[in-house]
């Protein structure tokens, strides 16, 4: 079996006496979408923190490729290949398409704070941010202004950026939220196209998408993990039906 790309040993975050996230164990493997669900206040987001080093852990282990990066800060692990994407959108609004995700592939460069040297003249930069764009459908809208496109088009252009850093691994938090039925359709073909070459960690709560989606389920209930498995398991779980999917009331 193929190595994990990322995975987390015993993880946990506390913040004073709650315990955010409490002896989280899980993996995650190129071509592979691994979906994490759970009630609001379960952790989801919080883990997502953890992995992408916007926040530190309290204890336990992060590897990516076997290399233990718990306590790196957040630059450090997005050089070493961790993608993340935000539950808010977070992209430069009055800069056009282009210069979003040519931004993001300069952050690859040794060179990135040299601001003498004109951005154009990175000629590979700009051929990655046109890559990453082409990756996701926007390559027609390079030159518009980010302001400019739907609400389902910025959270592409999110994830076109993420892209165009070269990231082994993808954290998406809630990329469909706020879509209509046309967007959100277009993001899971996006997603199903993108998990070929990437491993990747779904936070959503859109569950006719996570299950047409997720190759593997975990459930998370208050910081800790109450089920995780292919979701099949999970569709049959009578505790996650009693936690977080609901049972159906019995006939009469």
């Amino acid at each position: 079996m193929a190595e994990a790309v990322l995975r987390t040993e015993r993880l946990c975050k506390h913040f004073g006496g709650l315990a955010a996230v409490n002896d989280v164990s899980l993996e995650f493997f190129t071509d592979q979408i691994h979906a994490v669900i759970g009630p609001n206040g379960a952790g989801k987001t919080t883990l997502t923190s953890l992995l992408s080093g916007d926040l530190a852990c309290t204890s336990g282990n992060i590897y990516l490729d076997g290399e233990d990066i718990a306590g790196l800060s957040a630059d450090r692990i997005s050089q070493r290949g961790v993608g993340r994407s935000y539950q808010k959108t977070n992209i430069f609004l009055p800069f056009t398409v282009l210069e979003n995700c040519r931004i993001a592939a300069q952050s690859r460069l040794n060179s990135s704070m040299r601001f003498i040297r004109s951005a154009h003249a990175y000629r590979d930069v700009l051929r990655e941010a046109e890559r990453a764009l082409a990756d996701v459908g926007l390559e027609n809208r390079a030159q518009e202004l980010a302001a400019t496109l739907s609400h389902g088009e910025q959270r592409q252009l999110e994830i076109a950026m993420t892209l165009a850093t070269r990231p082994r691994i993808l954290l998406l938090d809630e990329p469909l939220a706020g879509m209509g039925s046309e967007e959100s359709a277009r993001m899971v073909e996006l997603l199903r196209k993108l998990r070929q070459a990437h491993a990747m960690l779904l936070v959503e709560h859109d569950m006719d998408a996570v299950f047409a989606l997720a190759d593997r389920l975990t459930v998370m209930v208050d910081g800790r993990v109450l089920e995780s498995g292919p979701p099949e398991l999970i569709r049959a779980s009578a505790a996650v039906q009693e936690a977080y999917l609901g049972t159906e009331e019995p006939d009469q």
